[in-house]
C-alpha cells in the first residue's frame, strides 16, 4: 500500500509545470520514458567522448615524444 501511495504522489516537472505521473496518459508516460532513455544515452555518449578526448591527448603527447628534434 505504501508503494501504491508513493506511485500516486510521484511527480515530474516539465517546462516549469509539475504533473502527477498517475494523471498523465499512457502515451505521455511512454514519451517520458523515451525522453529519459535518450538522456541516459546522451550521458553515456558524452562520457565516451570524454574518454576519447583524453586518449587523443595522450596519443598527441606520445607522438610529440617520438618526433625528431627540429
Amino acid at each position: 500500500m505504501a508503494e501504491e501511495q508513493e506511485q500516486q504522489s510521484r511527480t515530474v516537472t516539465i517546462d516549469g509545470t509539475q504533473y502527477q505521473l498517475d494523471q498523465l496518459s499512457d502515451n505521455a508516460r511512454q514519451q517520458l520514458a523515451h525522453l529519459s532513455a535518450a538522456d541516459a544515452e546522451i550521458r553515456r555518449i558524452q562520457a565516451q567522448l570524454a574518454m576519447a578526448r583524453t586518449a587523443r591527448q595522450a596519443y598527441a603527447r606520445a607522438l610529440q615524444g617520438e618526433l625528431p628534434a627540429s
